[in-house]
């Protein structure tokens, strides 16, 4: 039966089904009066699935509202950012919704908890799920009051949000290491072109050097570990280039030669350029020598052949 503009729909809340008093109810509400969560971490596609769930609205209505909170006089979508998407493709203009009164970080673990046991979740998606929540339960000091491991000591926020997850609190973590990454390389890790482990490696990097990993890997196609690896000392320990990043993937592939090290001082250098030649000068004149000096080579080999 179709609900006129206002009206209330009583729900069986889960604090009823166990025994809980609860009077909190559904009233239907402007699409136009609610905005999506700020920073919201999922992604609404418009694919097959969000196909599917228009002609169930277009069929059936909403059948679970939505969780929104007041903000003045407009609401802030909480949960049912897809549910809000389709209504608004099939024609909607208004939609059920729960209406609770709740802080910036109540509404935030809130809507990371509504979203992040969807099976189709993106590896960025959680890793920015993962930390919103994790920054709102340490800035409400929940580091210590949630709950206890099996010896009665207090959990860390890292393994209650594991927990809560069903995942280890280090695999929350390397999801937040994500966050770390450029968006170019967080996209090929969503699109699996870079794996979850060696993702976080690279979320090591500076995010300067991240850009030149992304021109390789999307030149050259996957790298391995052992290449973040080297290159993760090699920064420690040198100013990086990119053309020394090249190197040093190029000579670390599996099967690669080892590398040969040439080293000629700049004192020594000088003695055979004109002072006002900078280091791009030399650099070029001694490439095309050495070019000029491979093809007498292979001309001299082809000769006495």
């Amino acid at each position: 039966m179709k609900t006129r503009s206002g009206e209330k729909i009583k729900l069986t809340s889960i604090e009823e089904l166990l025994g809980v008093p609860n009077e909190e109810v559904a009233s239907e509400i402007e699409i136009d009066k609610i905005r999506c969560f700020q920073d919201h971490p999922f992604k609404v596609l418009d694919d097959d699935k969000m196909a599917e769930l228009v002609e169930s609205v277009k069929e059936k209505g909403i059948l679970t509202p939505v969780l929104v909170r007041p903000t003045g006089e407009d609401f802030e979508m909480i949960s049912g950012h897809r549910r809000m998407h389709a209504a608004v493709m099939a024609g909607l203009t208004m939609i059920p919704a729960i209406i609770r009164e709740m802080s910036d970080d109540d509404a935030t673990i809130a809507m990371v908890d509504a979203n992040i046991q969807r099976e189709e979740l993106l590896p960025s998606e959680k890793g920015f799920a993962f930390k919103m929540k994790m920054e709102a339960m340490k800035r409400q000091g929940k580091r210590t009051d949630l709950t206890s491991n099996q010896n009665g000591g207090k959990l860390e926020t890292a393994e209650v949000v594991g927990n809560e997850s069903g995942i280890s609190p280090n695999q929350v973590r390397r999801y937040i290491r994500l966050t770390e990454l450029i968006p170019e390389l967080l996209d090929m890790v969503d699109a699996k072109r870079i794996q979850f482990t060696i993702a976080v490696e690279i979320s090591y990097v500076p995010q300067n050097i991240q850009q030149w990993v992304y021109e390789y890997i999307r030149e050259n196609g996957p790298i391995k570990p052992k290449q973040i690896e080297i290159l993760r000392k090699y920064i420690k320990l040198e100013p990086m280039t990119q053309r020394k990043l090249i190197q040093i993937f190029n000579d670390s592939q599996v099967g690669a030669k080892p590398a040969v090290k040439v080293t000629l001082s700049e004192k020594k250098l000088r003695s055979y350029f004109p002072p006002f030649y900078n280091n791009y000068d030399m650099e070029k004149v001694i490439m095309e020598l050495l070019e000029e000096w491979k093809q007498k080579q292979e001309k001299a080999d082809e000769e006495n052949f």
